[in-house]
C-alpha cells in the first residue's frame, strides 16, 4: 500500500495493532530546504524549517503517538535522525514509549568528506529504536569475528573451576570439550554501512535517500516474512524496497507526490547496490606490499590504492597540481614504469611526477623533464656496495 498524504490523518485511520514494524526518516529540525537533482534533471525538495523546536517536535509527538496504538504488542519503531535533534526525540519517545522499552541506540557510520565544513565532520546518524511493549520480535542476527579473535579459543568450551576462574572444560579424559557450532560475533549497535556514493546504482536523487541494506537490516532483526512494515515518511521508497525483496508486507506515506510517483517507480523494478566495502571489508583495497608501504612512510603523501599508475600523492602541491609518485614495480622496466606513470598523471592535469627506481631493468630510457627520478634506499645500498 502506497499513499499520497500526510501521515497523520491517514494513520488516523488505522485500527489498532495491526503494524508490525515502524520505519520514520522524518525531517531532522536541520532548519534547511532539502533538495537534490537526478540524473535525469528532475529535482526532488522537501522544506525541513520550522518555528522552533517546541513546533517540531509537537509536530512529531502526534504523529508517534498514532504510531504507537497502531503498533502489534510485539511491534518496534525505528526513528532515524542526527545531531539536530536527536537528544530532544530521545526523550519524547521515552514519553510516549516509556523508558522501560528502549531498546537501543543505533549509531550508522559511514564515510563522507567535506572540506568546506569548519569543525568536527559529520560521519555518523542515530537510529533511535524503542518496543512497544517487553514481548517484542527480535531476531539475532551475527557479524564475523574480528582478524584479531582467537578462533581456536572461541570454539572451547569454559567452566568456573572450585575458585570460579575461567578455565577450559575437559572431559574425564582430559581433553578439551568444544562448544556447540559458533555463528559469530552477535550484531552490536554501531553499524558501519557506506553511504550511497553518487553513482551508486540504486541511487535515484532523493535528498535523503538511505541505503536498502540499511533498512534490510533493521527490518530482519525486528520482523519475520508477511509481516507488516511502515514506513510513514517513506520519501523515495527505500524502505518499502528493502521490505519488498525481504517477503514482507509494506505501507508507506509520503505527503509529497513527487516522492509517492518515485517511489511507484523504484518498486515496479528494485534495484540494490551490492557495497564491495561492506562484502570484502576495508583491507581488501589495500594494494600497497610492505616494500610499497615502507617507501611511502619516507615521504609526507597520501596513499592511492585504486590507480594503476600511481601510487601516491605528495601533500604539497607544485604550482597548485598534484605531484604523483609511482613505485616501479619488481618485474617492470623503468620505460614500462615511466609509460605507466604518464599515462596516468596526464587524466589528472600533473606537471611533475615523481618515479622511485626500485630496480635497473632497461636503464637506457629518455627520461620526459617532468619526471624526477629517485633511486629507492635499497638500490642506493646496493649501488654502493656491489658497485
Amino acid at each position: 500500500m502506497l499513499i499520497n498524504d500526510d501521515c497523520l490523518y491517514t494513520m488516523r485511520k488505522f485500527e489498532d495493532e495491526i503494524i508490525d514494524m515502524v520505519y520514520l526518516d522524518p525531517p531532522f529540525f536541520t532548519q534547511k530546504r532539502q533538495s537534490l537533482k537526478n540524473r535525469d534533471g528532475f529535482e526532488y525538495n522537501f522544506n525541513d524549517t520550522w518555528d522552533s523546536m517546541d513546533s517540531y517536535l509537537l509536530y512529531l509527538k502526534t504523529r508517534i503517538v498514532e504510531i504507537k496504538r497502531i503498533l502489534k504488542k510485539t511491534g518496534s519503531i525505528f526513528l532515524h535522525c542526527d545531531k539536530s535533534a536527536s537528544h530532544y526525540l530521545r526523550v519524547l519517545l521515552d514519553e510516549v514509549f516509556g523508558v522501560t522499552n528502549f531498546r537501543g541506540e543505533i549509531i550508522w557510520i559511514y564515510k563522507r568528506w567535506s572540506n568546506s565544513h569548519n569543525g568536527l565532520m559529520n560521519s555518523h546518524q542515530t537510529i533511535l529504536y524503542y518496543s512497544k511493549s517487553k514481548k517484542f520480535t527480535f531476531n539475532k542476527l551475527y557479524t564475523k569475528y574480528s582478524p584479531a579473535t582467537n578462533i581456536d579459543q572461541i570454539l572451547q568450551d569454559r567452566v568456573r573451576n572450585s575458585d570460579g576462574k575461567v578455565i577450559y572444560k575437559k572431559d574425564r579424559d582430559g581433553n578439551i570439550v568444544f562448544t556447540n557450532e559458533k555463528r559469530g560475533v552477535p550484531l552490536s549497535d554501531v553499524w558501519d554501512i557506506p553511504f550511497l556514493n553518487p553513482k551508486a546504482r540504486e541511487r535515484v536523487g532523493y535528498p535523503t535517500q538511505k541505503p536498502i541494506i540499511l533498512l534490510e537490516r533493521l527490518i530482519e532483526i525486528s520482523t519475520n516474512e508477511n509481516d507488516i512494515v511502515l514506513d510513514p515518511f517513506c520519501g523515495s521508497g527505500t524502505t518499502l524496497v528493502a521490505a519488498d525483496i525481504l517477503n514482507r508486507k509494506y505501507i508507506g506515506i509520503d505527503i509529497s507526490e513527487e516522492a509517492v510517483q518515485l517511489t511507484k517507480l523504484r518498486l515496479k523494478n528494485p534495484v540494490k547496490t551490492e557495497s564491495n566495502l561492506l562484502n570484502s571489508g576495508v583491507k581488501a583495497y589495500d594494494k600497497k606490499n610492505d616494500i610499497e608501504k615502507q617507501i611511502l612512510s619516507n615521504f609526507s603523501c597520501h596513499t592511492v590504492q585504486r590507480n594503476k599508475g600511481i601510487d601516491a600523492f605528495l601533500s604539497r602541491k607544485h604550482n597548485n597540481m598534484l605531484i604523483p609518485i609511482r613505485i616501479q614495480k619488481e618485474q617492470e622496466t623503468l620505460s614500462e614504469a615511466v609509460e605507466m606513470l604518464n599515462r596516468a598523471a596526464v587524466k589528472k592535469g600533473c606537471n611533475l611526477k615523481i618515479l622511485i627506481k626500485t630496480n635497473s631493468k632497461d636503464d637506457n630510457v629518455n627520461i620526459p623533464p617532468d619526471i624526477i627520478i629517485m633511486d629507492s634506499y635499497q638500490l642506493t645500498i646496493d649501488g654502493i656496495l656491489f658497485k
